[in-house]
């Protein structure tokens, strides 16, 4: 889920994606490129300073962490807008894992 709880997100890791759907619409919202295989796991939201609410999951195999703008219905949010269902960052971790 996203920070809203309004987006269930989840891994379409035979195709290297992950699926944002809006619950409020039952339709999918995003399918978001990633890295190589996305954790099908419940990732984690944070605050990110330069591209507001993300969402972050690692990759079977891969040492690397995906974070994934997310929309916000906090007007305080807005500007961060041009970033949403986007890899914004990708993390190097030391190896291999998952949050």
């Amino acid at each position: 889920w996203d920070a809203s709880g309004r987006y269930f997100m989840v891994a379409a890791n035979a195709s290297n994606k992950v699926a944002a759907v809006d619950t409020k619409t039952g339709k999918l919202a995003a399918l978001v490129d990633t890295a190589k295989i996305p954790h099908p796991g419940r990732g984690a939201n944070f605050v990110h300073p330069q591209f507001g609410p993300v969402w972050s999951t690692g990759h079977l195999g891969d040492d690397v962490i995906s974070l994934i703008s997310t929309p916000s219905d906090d007007a305080a949010n807005a500007k961060f807008e041009e970033h949403n269902w986007k890899v914004v960052q990708e993390l190097k971790m030391p190896g291999a894992g998952n949050l």
